[in-house]
């Protein structure tokens, strides 16, 4: 359709595709490729931000968020059982190595 695609299920289904079915994949949106974020586990707000608090998997592991500011989890880190408190020591961790390389 113009220079919109869809991705279909199998190869074979390339040969089979009625017009309702391609018709109807086009009104779906539009699968974007790559790792979809997942939303994360909410633990509180940050006392610096004010930012609710996420944990995330992400492609190079666990990590939290306040929406701005990312840090990644530490060995020791569980992301079933971190707290905010320690959520935030990250956080401001990684705050304190953005300001010095800037």
């Amino acid at each position: 359709k113009a220079k919109d695609t869809r991705s279909l299920d199998t190869e074979e289904s390339l040969l089979t595709v009625t017009l309702d079915e391609a018709l109807a994949l086009f009104a779906q949106p539009k699968k974007r490729r790559g790792r979809q974020s997942a939303p994360g586990r909410e633990i509180g707000t940050d006392p610096v931000s004010g930012n609710p608090v996420q944990v995330k998997d992400g492609r190079f592991g666990p990590y939290v968020t306040d929406g701005k500011v990312n840090a990644s989890l530490r060995k020791g880190d569980d992301p079933a059982t971190i707290t905010i408190e320690r959520a935030a020591e990250l956080l401001q961790l990684r705050r304190d190595r953005i300001a010095a390389k800037g």
